[in-house]
C-alpha cells in the first residue's frame, strides 16, 4: 500500500469519525419527544378481594391493595372483616389485670395512678368498683365472677378483697403465686417457709377460715406452676422431669391434683411451658419452644382430663404466646398473633413484647385459623377478653392503654 493510499485512508475515516459523532449528537439531544401515549379510560377499579384465610395457622400477610382509597392508605373497617380494623381506645393511662366483669360485657382493671379499681363499658362508662385504694398492687388475680381480687403487695404482704361486702382478709406474708378456684370459694398458693422441708402446695377458703397443705415443694417450687382446672381435678403442673425422663426437644409435665392425685405425666415437644384450660377443663391450651420451630412459641392442644391426660395431642401452627389468647365457648379461641417473630424469640420474649399483632380465631372443631384484624395503627396486643356475644374484644396495647375492637 503506497503513502498516498494511506493518508486517503486515514482523511476518509476521520470525516466518517465526525459524522457518526453528530448523528449520536442529535439522536440524544436534539430529536423531538414522541408524543405523549394516550390512555384509555375503563372506569374499573383493581383490586385483589379479600384477605386468603389461613387453612394451617400459617400468618397472613396484608394485601396492600385491598381495600385501598384514592390516596393509596387502605381504608380500615369499622367491624373486623379480616384486614385493617378500627380500634377504640378506651383509657388515656396505662392499665393492669384486666379481666371480664360478671356479667360479661364490661371489663374490670387496676388503675396505677390512683390505686383504686374500675369497670368501664364499651362506652367508656367509667364506675369505680371501691373506694378504697390499693397503692403499688404488685399482682391481682380475680375469682370466678370478678367480685374479689387477691392482692399481692412489693412488701409481701397479701389480700383479698371482696367488692360487694368491702371487707377484706389478710393472707400470710410468705404464700405466693395465688390462683383462685374456677368452682369453689378456695384459692391455691405456694407457702414458701424459710426451711425447704416446710414448703408447701396450699389450699386455703377465700375467707381465711381454713387451709389445707396438698402437696411438697421442697427445692422444687420455682418449677411449679399454679394453674386450677374449671372441672376441680388439677390445681398445679410440675416440671421437675430429668433429662432421661425427657429428651432432646421433649419435656413432661406432671399435673397436681388437689387430692395427691396420680395423673399421667403430659408430654410436650418443648421448653417454657405455659398453659390456659378451656371452659369445660377437657381441654388445655399451651405454648411451648424448640428448635423444630426455630425457638418459636408454638400454640398446641391437648386433652387433658384425668382419664384423658395427653390424648389428641396437635399443634395448631400459630406462633405466639399462650397468654396472647382468650377462649370463647367449649371450642373457639382468639389470639394475638405477632405479625413478624424472628428464629429465637421464644428463648427471649423481652425483646419482642411489642411486636405488632394480628388477630387470629381458631375454630378447634375443624382446626382451622383465621385472620380476623389488624389493628389500623400497629401495636401489640395483651390481655385479651372476648365478650361473651363474641362482639367485642377488649386488649391492652403496647402502652398499656385499654381498647376495643368490634368482631360483630
Amino acid at each position: 500500500m503506497t503513502e498516498r493510499t494511506k493518508k486517503l485512508l486515514l482523511v476518509g475515516g476521520f470525516i466518517f469519525s465526525v459524522f457518526a459523532i453528530a448523528f449520536v449528537l442529535y439522536f440524544l439531544f436534539f430529536k423531538p419527544a414522541p408524543p405523549p401515549a394516550t390512555v384509555e379510560e375503563t372506569g374499573a377499579e383493581i383490586f385483589t378481594g379479600e384477605l386468603p384465610i389461613s387453612l394451617e395457622g400459617q400468618i397472613v400477610r396484608p394485601i396492600t391493595e385491598m381495600g385501598e382509597t384514592s390516596t393509596g392508605l387502605q381504608e380500615a373497617d369499622t367491624i373486623a372483616k379480616g384486614g385493617l380494623t378500627q380500634t377504640t381506645q378506651l383509657t388515656t393511662s396505662a392499665v393492669y389485670n384486666t379481666v371480664l366483669s360478671g356479667d360479661g360485657d364490661k371489663i374490670n382493671y387496676y388503675n396505677t395512678a390512683d390505686g383504686r379499681f374500675y369497670t368501664i363499658d364499651e362506652s367508656r362508662n367509667v364506675v369505680a368498683l371501691s373506694q378504697t385504694q390499693f397503692p403499688n398492687a404488685e399482682t391481682v388475680e380475680w375469682n370466678k365472677d370478678s367480685e374479689k381480687a387477691l392482692i399481692e403487695f412489693p412488701d409481701g404482704s397479701n389480700i383479698i378483697y371482696n367488692f360487694g361486702s368491702e371487707q377484706q382478709v389478710t393472707l400470710p406474708n410468705h404464700w405466693e403465686d395465688f390462683n383462685f378456684s374456677p368452682v369453689t370459694n378456695e384459692v391455691i398458693a405456694k407457702s414458701i417457709a424459710l426451711d425447704p422441708n416446710n414448703r408447701w402446695l396450699v389450699v386455703a377458703s377465700d375467707d381465711g377460715s381454713s387451709t389445707k397443705s396438698i402437696q411438697a415443694l421442697g427445692e422444687n417450687a420455682d418449677k411449679v406452676s399454679v394453674n386450677w382446672s374449671p372441672n376441680d381435678q388439677v390445681v398445679a403442673f410440675a416440671q421437675t422431669a430429668n433429662s432421661t425422663q425427657s429428651g432432646i426437644d421433649r419435656n413432661v409435665i406432671y399435673p397436681i391434683g388437689k387430692n395427691q392425685e396420680n395423673f399421667k405425666g403430659l408430654v410436650v415437644e418443648g421448653l417454657n411451658f405455659d398453659s390456659l384450660w378451656s371452659p369445660s377443663g377437657k381441654q388445655l391450651l399451651y405454648c411451648v419452644t424448640g428448635d423444630y420451630s426455630a425457638n418459636k412459641p408454638l400454640l398446641w392442644i391437648v386433652d387433658a382430663t384425668a382419664s384423658t391426660m395427653g390424648d389428641n395431642r396437635r399443634s395448631l401452627g400459630l406462633n405466639t404466646w399462650v397468654d396472647k389468647c382468650d377462649w370463647s365457648g367449649s371450642s373457639t379461641v382468639y389470639c394475638a398473633v405477632p405479625l413478624e417473630l424472628p428464629p429465637n424469640a421464644g428463648l427471649q420474649r423481652s425483646l419482642y413484647q411489642n411486636q405488632p399483632d394480628a388477630i387470629y380465631k381458631i375454630d378447634l372443631t375443624t382446626g382451622k385459623s383465621t385472620l380476623v384484624a389488624i389493628p389500623a395503627e400497629s401495636t401489640s396486643m395483651n390481655d385479651l377478653q372476648v365478650s361473651e356475644d363474641e362482639s367485642i374484644l377488649y386488649f391492652s396495647n403496647d402502652s398499656g392503654q385499654l381498647e376495643l375492637m368490634r368482631l360483630k
